[in-house]
């Protein structure tokens, strides 16, 4: 293969599978896009719309973990397709729900399509794209699912605020059933069954991978950071209108620019990671110059409009750091574990997702809208000892063998 064959073939992979990373991102808010409605239409309390996305997330994460088994057994690509698919009928559920516990089936759906996308996408990244341009690759990927984080709220909202909740999540469901068919039809250049290595090819343990310090490190990192986004997604809005005195509109402005600035951070932080070595070092000024933005919102003292800048400033820095994690967790996966290791690691993700919006909901009840800010800044400077530690379970052997 040529070098133009192969950034051609390289390029569609990394679409493909960053454009699935973006839906699966749009669906991981399709219900914290719509609360306002929901909790209009069924009476229900913050706590009780933060339990949606605990269920989602909570099922997500137990079959994220389960569906890197999966993936290295029968292959990434079968099971991104299901994923899709799941995603699609989870949304009609939603958009049919005539009670509250309908709804909670809703979310159990669509957690389990959002569960595999992790494992399936990093190891059709893996298996698909050359080495030289993975940082590349998972920057790009990053950045999709921070445009669909951005892109759900003003899509679900729109189309909300136009008709309704339900046309809005009937319109939502089209998205990964469009997706699966633009994945079916460039089956070809996704890697198959044949080529994704199967557990225990090379006579280990399918399980050995647990072993080892640096994955639970990384688990821990994940499940931390998403800690801290769950509360962002769910109620930074909420919580700039109560603190700032600021329109709903402007405060959904703070999160979108949040998001998109994120991206725009992992843009930098994919260039950074394809020269720089110990990724957790970058993670650690990045996430510390976040923390402190985040308190600094949190004492009330920017003026309002300025809000959205802040808002932006603390995505950019989150964002940054986005590359070197996914490269440091490539750097614990043993060989041929790729799919289990991604599974298990982003289960942290889907596991501190569960817990953000229902201990910041419980807050917002409270009445301590300051609380969400402070959350962020805690969990993401205590993540950063799980990224430092991750990093140096990582040079420890490559120390020993020189």
């Amino acid at each position: 293969m040529t070098d133009s064959q192969s950034l051609r073939q390289d390029a569609r992979v990394i679409g493909l599978v960053g454009t699935s990373h973006g839906v699966s991102h749009f669906y991981h808010l399709i219900l914290a896009g719509l609360f306002p409605w929901l909790k209009e239409a069924f009476g229900l309390s913050y706590s009780e719309l933060g339990l949606l996305m605990t269920v989602f997330f909570v099922v997500s994460g137990v079959g994220q973990a389960l569906s890197g088994f999966v993936v290295d057994r029968v292959g990434a690509r079968r099971v991104l397709f299901t994923g899709q698919a799941l995603l699609g009928v989870g949304a009609l559920v939603l958009a049919s729900a005539p009670s509250y516990a309908v709804l909670v089936i809703g979310s159990f759906v669509a957690g389990c399509g959002n569960a595999v996308f992790h494992p399936a996408g990093y190891t059709l990244l893996n298996h698909g794209v050359s080495k030289d341009r993975l940082a590349y690759a998972f920057s790009v990927h990053g950045i999709s699912g921070n445009i669909g984080w951005a892109t759900a709220p003003i899509f679900l909202a729109g189309v909300a605020t136009l008709s309704s909740w339900r046309v809005a999540l009937l319109s939502a469901s089209a998205i990964p059933f469009l997706m699966l068919l633009v994945l079916f039809l460039n089956r070809a250049v996704l890697p198959n069954e044949a080529t994704v290595a199967k557990p225990g090819a090379e006579g280990g343990s399918a399980f050995g991978f647990l072993r080892l310090r640096a994955v639970w490190m990384c688990f821990g990192f994940f499940f931390l950071t998403s800690v801290a986004l769950g509360g962002i997604q769910a109620f930074s809005s909420t919580s700039l209108v109560a603190l700032y005195g600021i329109t709903f509109a402007t405060a959904a402005t703070a999160y979108t620019t949040f998001m998109l600035s994120s991206a725009g951070g992992m843009i930098a932080g994919g260039f950074l990671a394809a020269r720089a070595h110990n990724h957790d070092r970058t993670i650690t000024v990045a996430f510390l110059f976040a923390a402190a933005l985040a308190l600094v919102l949190s004492a009330s003292v920017v003026p309002g409009p300025l809000v959205v800048l802040v808002m932006g400033a603390i995505g950019f820095a989150t964002g940054v750091a986005g590359p070197s994690r996914d490269l440091l967790i490539r750097a614990a996966a043993p060989p041929n574990a790729t799919g289990r290791v991604f599974g298990v690691v982003y289960s942290g993700l889907d596991t501190g997702m569960s817990v953000g919006p229902l201990l910041f909901g419980m807050l917002m009840d409270g009445g301590h809208p300051a609380s969400v800010f402070i959350g962020v800044a805690l969990f993401q400077t205590l993540a950063i000892a799980t990224a430092v530690g991750a990093g140096n379970s990582r040079r420890a052997p490559l120390a020993h063998k020189a």
